[in-house]
């Protein structure tokens, strides 16, 4: 029931046959009459170059220092919320070690 179902493959005999691929001819018929179209590529417009001037370099400056410090409180209020709840958890065993200690000397 437990064991795994594994097909069976016939034994190979040792012969190999390749596909037969017959080469087709591709032969494009365009009327004489009606000449190709041209095709003009779309003139690309140059794109505009980034100037990097003192009021924008402040700018991001600025932004950068931003991010780094929102980064920062996101991260050590993790920290200090990891650390109340483990100095919690360590106060909640003291005071159960400390009923269950209680509790044996009454006894």
């Amino acid at each position: 029931m437990f064991r795994p179902k594994i097909p069976t493959m016939p034994t190979p005999t040792g012969i190999v046959t390749s596909p037969v691929v017959e080469p087709t001819a591709i032969v494009q018929h365009t009327p004489d009459s009606v000449p190709a179209p041209v095709l003009v590529a779309p003139a690309v417009p140059a794109r505009p170059t980034v100037q990097l001037t003192p009021g924008t370099a402040l700018a991001l400056v600025g932004g950068g220092t931003a991010v780094v410090l929102v980064v920062g409180a996101v991260l050590v209020s993790m920290l200090l919320a990891v650390a109340v709840t483990a100095a919690s958890v360590a106060v909640c065993a003291l005071v159960v070690r400390s009923l269950i200690a209680s509790e044996h000397k009454r006894r």
